[in-house]
């Protein structure tokens, strides 16, 4: 029995992002990430969006959920969800209070990430949290907690080749920012990118084509979605209230904001439309 109950206008546009990015051909599937209204959520809701995520995706790629919590409590809980509902890893944020010193965090995230037998990723973005590691700093954290397999940054290109020598290519890195310095992050040995939908054909066949030696198409690729990339990554809000209205412009879904919300602009709409039709209608 599908565990929707109710197929409202917003379970409907849930099951068609994740079909709309299996269609492109992802490598995996991620929910739940700092780019959303995730902290505008209710524990229940989040738990829901697993249940549909998990539900959709049907084992076709990797899954992760993205946890947010402000205690170890509130995190292991929402793991045990992403466990029941199937997820094959997880990604911890710093909590969302306080701020405190590097051992505090480290000490944190071990103890989350020795409650679960999931392999775990650590979201490392202090641009964005206003909080976060050194690359030394991580270096400890794996050293001190094996099950932390992964690490996914939101720096520039030049901290990430930072972190990978630091860590001696001894854990995969992912990165993000939209996308920004799509093909050097693969250069420099990225194992991949988790990314916001919107542009999410485009860096797909750049990454494939950069594995496949096609330097030609990936700068071909990476050069048409890095005005809209540029655009949109001005900061977190500014993401999620024109991120969306893009991905949303090359689907049909129709977009939902909770207030608190930054507003679009007329010229911001205006330069959506513009790289919408510009970057066409995805796939699916």
């Amino acid at each position: 029995m599908s565990r929707r109950q109710c197929w409202s206008s917003r379970a409907i546009a849930a099951s068609k992002q994740v079909e709309i990015c299996l269609a492109t051909g992802v490598h995996g599937m991620a929910a739940l990430r700092l780019a959303t209204e995730v902290a505008k959520l209710t524990e229940a809701e989040r738990q829901t969006i697993m249940d549909w995520t998990a539900e959709d995706t049907a084992g076709k790629v990797p899954l992760a959920f993205t946890i947010f919590g402000a205690s170890v409590a509130e995190q292991v809980a929402q793991i045990r969800h992403a466990e029941s509902v199937g997820a094959d890893w997880v990604i911890l944020q710093p909590p969302p209070v306080g701020s405190y010193g590097a051992p505090e965090y480290i000490k944190f995230f071990g103890r989350v990430a020795e409650a679960t037998d999931l392999p775990v990723a650590i979201q490392n973005a202090p641009a964005f949290f206003g909080r976060g590691l050194s690359s030394d700093e991580i270096r400890e954290l794996v050293t001190l907690h094996p099950s932390i397999r992964l690490i996914k940054g939101e720096g520039p290109v030049t901290d990430i080749a930072g972190l990978i020598e630091r860590t001696e290519g001894r854990i995969p890195v992912f990165n993000g920012r939209g996308g920004l310095e799509l093909i050097d992050n693969f250069r420099i040995g990225c194992r991949g990118m988790i990314l916001a939908p919107d542009s999410i054909d485009l860096a797909v066949r750049a990454y494939n084509a950069f594995r496949a030696g096609d330097e030609a198409t990936v700068e071909a690729e990476y050069a048409r979605m890095l005005p809209a990339a540029v655009f949109v990554m001005q900061g977190i809000e500014n993401l999620i209230c024109y991120g969306k209205r893009l991905f949303g412009a090359r689907t049909g879904i129709p977009i939902h904001d909770r207030a608190p919300a930054m507003r679009p602009s007329e010229v911001g709409l205006a330069m959506v439309a513009r790289f919408a039709a510009g970057l066409g209608r995805l796939p699916g």
